[in-house]
């Protein structure tokens, strides 16, 4: 089974998981190196959604593995990730994000841009993860040691993400979890793009109840008391 946060605690829900999220979210990929982050982002998500830390490190560098482009490499991803917020556009971040200072400007930006932000951590063990980097098509410059301390930092991370402020945190432990699990999108109440209107617009109107009744009924409509029900 796997666990979903949400509302300050961490439930047991079905193996048929489905993770809903807003059609305007920041979801973020969080678990070691090797948990298939990865591979489940291209599955549920399109390309353009998702942001990857290897592939800006190969866009500036040539080599996705170089760690030494790092550091430039997670600047770019900022600020794409700020720009694509700004226009509304969900955004998926495919990074280890295991530690929190990983993950603090980019709960900075879903503040700033009034965006709800998502996990979902992959709960595989080190050596499970190792194998699978061993297997990769590109070999990992790094060592058992590396996917160790990603696991555990994702141990502690989970205990404190929603106290960070991630509304929801949904958290695969097996691979049969990671495939039965779906998304589905909801649209925001907020969402009014559809409307057409004509819409009539009244500004403040405190202490205006009698004017407010008066254009009300000029507008064309019918005015009930509550006595009325």
């Amino acid at each position: 089974m796997g666990r979903a946060a949400g509302a300050g605690r961490i439930e047991e829900i079905p193996s048929l998981m489905t993770i809903r999220i807003p059609e305007f979210a920041l979801v973020l990929m969080v678990g070691p190196s090797g948990s298939g982050k990865s591979t489940f982002a291209r599955k549920h998500f399109k390309p353009t959604e998702i942001l990857s830390s290897d592939f800006f490190r190969g866009l500036l560098s040539d080599d996705e593995m170089n760690q030494a482009a790092s550091d430039d490499a997670f600047e770019v991803l900022h600020l794409i990730c700020a720009k694509r917020l700004a226009r509304g556009k969900l955004t998926v971040i495919d990074a280890t994000n295991v530690r929190p200072e990983s993950r603090k400007p980019l709960l900075e930006m879903a503040r700033k841009y009034h965006v709800q932000m998502t996990a979902v951590a992959f709960n595989f063990s080190a050596d499970v993860c190792h194998a699978r980097n061993q297997q990769r098509a590109v070999e990992r410059p790094f060592g058992p040691h590396v996917t160790q301390r990603h696991a555990e930092d994702l141990r502690r991370s989970l205990a404190r993400l929603e106290d960070e402020g991630i509304r929801r945190v949904y958290v695969l432990n097996s691979e049969e979890e990671v495939a039965a699990a779906t998304f589905e999108r909801y649209r925001l109440p907020v969402n009014k793009r559809d409307e057409r209107g004509p819409f009539d617009i009244i500004g403040d109107v405190h202490g205006c109840l009698n004017e407010l009744l008066a254009l009300l009924t000029k507008l064309g409509f019918a005015i009930t008391s509550c006595e009325d029900g």
